[in-house]
């Protein structure tokens, strides 16, 4: 179904207004003090305009605020100009779901007013929107919502938050108070492997979020440096033309003699599918570089590189990633064209082909944060990973026996399936073990909680013992990178990660938990390559004492970072853990209360 500026005037404008008329909009007041001059003063979105007139047209809100309305300060003067034409007049509301015909009319209302639904779970679903639309929004929704929900982002302005995840210009640090750690600047020193730096200059390249322009140098000096075992690959090239770059570490076997070498088994982690989701691209890099570094140093991961190929694409959707930094942060898609021209972007975990769905949970709708397309790999940058995964498949000699595919947020482990919970995948008992255990060793090494289930689980909550499924889901659920994975190429253990926080920050954790996130995750993987070995029989005698040595060198290397000098192609700076976390924040667990997991299906695995 094609979808045209006309469906905007076919909403139900008279149903609509006497509901809105019905429900004043909540006034937060201290939250989030807001003029409305601050926001229609400024440059908005070419979208954000259109649709700004057609709500007015249809619920007249210009001009009746009436005192009711949200209201936010003006974002401080050092936020980029953007970020407040943007989202000056936006904020971040957290609904509590306890019904299906809460999240039904909920779903049908985002739906309906084309709002950016961030995350949801079981219990709650947190959305993103202007500060007019709220009392249109509440109007849509039956009366048990209309005081379930908060706002998030510790009752920041939104814009604020957003400029707190840019690296801060060194020109802006004596203008502001000092933070926990500002490295001096390391641009005059000059290039060289042998230099030597005291604790507070390490870091800098996990000390911030960083850009594309940075990120693929600092993996070309990867390739560089730890050539032994270490490639730079290019997955493909993105709509404009980029290319999406990755790094493949694994130590290969030379043995020219051998006429049909085995296949080298082979774990693919990648990130950014969703453009604003920029700790998932952070982690990744953090992934790479513990385990290049930790080869010939840490036995578990020189193991681990022997045995296995690991393949780091830091981001699948470049296109976006670069968008979210030089316009929108917080744009999700990635900037393809589409028939509509002011609503670009296809939503790349959606455009997969294995049970895509777009053309029903869309509509079509280009503007929706969720649009899979036209058609199934419609989306260039998904066809190219897709294209490069079945070539290393069939043509190069490649197992592909592992996938992470890393999100934020909601601290969620996920196995397939994401379309539906009707269909019950093969080796459903070894996808939950190893899950299990993937967050066993985060609780283990940093006593935070992620919650394991299937992916499809997502949109139901507990009702009296039962599980209620919800129905119609918050976005489309088909065209999923972990189902297509899982079913097309039969990736065995396929699993989405959704990294911290569980939506104090949402997409923009404070750069402070790069670190700690890093390091959590990477217990996870440690214990996915000792699972991985144990599984295909690669050193299985010693298994068991691998998994032991992972859990302790996880924590050998938060205690005592070992400093690896490289050099950087735009400047020299050494790269090491960071020595602190952000830890208050996080509820830790008594792992005593988890002892009772269902470890009996290690010896029930399927072979």
């Amino acid at each position: 179904m094609r979808w045209s500026n006309a469906a905007l005037l076919a909403l139900p404008a008279a149903i609509l207004s006497s509901l809105v008329a019905a429900v004043p909009s909540p006034a937060y007041g201290d939250q989030h003090p807001f003029s409305a001059s601050t926001a229609d003063s400024t440059e908005r979105s070419r979208w954000r305009k259109l649709s700004g007139r057609v709500i007015d047209t249809i619920w007249s809100l210009r001009g009746e605020d009436n005192g009711r309305s949200l209201r936010m300060p003006k974002a401080v003067a050092q936020a980029p100009p953007h970020t407040l034409a943007r989202y000056g007049g936006d904020v971040v509301l957290r609904f509590n779901i306890s019904s299906h015909e809460e999240a039904e009319s909920l779903a049908e209302a985002t739906d309906t007013l084309l709002l950016d639904v961030w995350e949801f779970t079981r219990e709650w679903v947190d959305v993103r929107l202007s500060t007019d639309i709220v009392g249109p929004l509440l109007g849509l929704l039956p009366a048990s919502l209309h005081h379930s929900h908060t706002p998030l982002l510790r009752e920041r302005d939104l814009a604020q938050a957003i400029y707190e995840t840019y690296p801060k210009l060194r020109s802006q640090s004596t203008q502001e108070p000092r933070p926990a750690y500002n490295p001096p600047s390391l641009q005059d020193r000059p290039f060289g492997q042998a230099l030597r730096h005291s604790d507070e200059e390490t870091n800098l390249f996990f000390n911030d979020y960083q850009p594309l322009s940075v990120i693929e140098p600092w993996m070309r000096l990867m390739a560089s440096v730890f050539a032994t075992h270490v490639r730079k690959i290019n997955i493909g090239v993105s709509y404009q033309g980029r290319d999406v770059p990755g790094l493949r570490v694994g130590v290969h076997p030379t043995n020219d003699d051998e006429a049909n070498p085995p296949k080298r088994k082979t774990v693919l982690i990648f990130g950014g599918l969703h453009a604003r989701e920029w700790i998932s691209t952070s982690t990744v890099n953090y992934l790479a570089y513990s385990l290049i570094t930790g080869y010939g140093k840490v036995p578990s991961i020189t193991r681990m590189l022997e045995d296995f190929d690991f393949v780091f694409v830091p981001t699948v959707n470049p296109d976006g990633y670069v968008y979210t930094w030089e316009a929108d942060r917080l744009w999700r898609k990635n900037r393809q064209n589409t028939d509509l021209r002011f609503c670009q972007g296809i939503d790349l975990d959606r455009s997969f082909g294995f049970e895509w769905d777009g053309a029903s949970t869309t509509a079509g709708n280009p503007c929706s944060e969720s649009f899979a397309g036209e058609q199934p790999f419609e989306a260039v940058e998904t066809k190219r990973l897709a294209d490069w995964a079945k070539n290393e498949v069939e043509n190069n000699n490649v197992d592909l026996v592992g996938m992470l595919d890393l999100h934020s947020y909601s601290q969620q482990i996920l196995y397939p399936y994401s379309y539906s919970c009707d269909d019950t995948p093969p080796g459903l008992e070894n996808l939950e073990e190893l899950a299990m255990g993937l967050g066993k060793a985060i609780r283990h090494s940093h006593g935070h909680s992620y919650e394991v289930m299937a992916a499809c689980e997502g949109n139901s909550v507990a009702a009296e013992g039962s599980r209620e499924k919800l129905r119609p889901r918050m976005e489309a659920s088909g065209g999923s990178a972990l189902d297509w994975f899982y079913h097309e190429l039969k990736v065995r253990y396929a699993y989405q990660v959704k990294l911290r926080d569980r939506g104090m920050y949402g997409f923009l954790l404070p750069k402070e938990n790069i670190v700690p996130t890093g390091k959590e995750i990477l217990s996870a993987l440690l214990h996915f390559g000792s699972f991985l070995s144990e599984t295909y029989g690669v050193d299985g005698a010693s298994r068991v004492q691998g998994m032991e040595e992972a859990e302790a060198e996880a924590q050998d290397l938060e205690e005592e970072p070992e400093q690896v000098d490289v050099i950087d192609p735009i400047r020299s700076f050494p790269i090491e853990e960071a020595e602190s976390e952000v830890e208050e924040e996080w509820i830790w667990v008594n792992d005593a209360d988890m002892e009772d997991v269902q470890w009996e299906l290690k010896r029930r695995r399927r072979r």
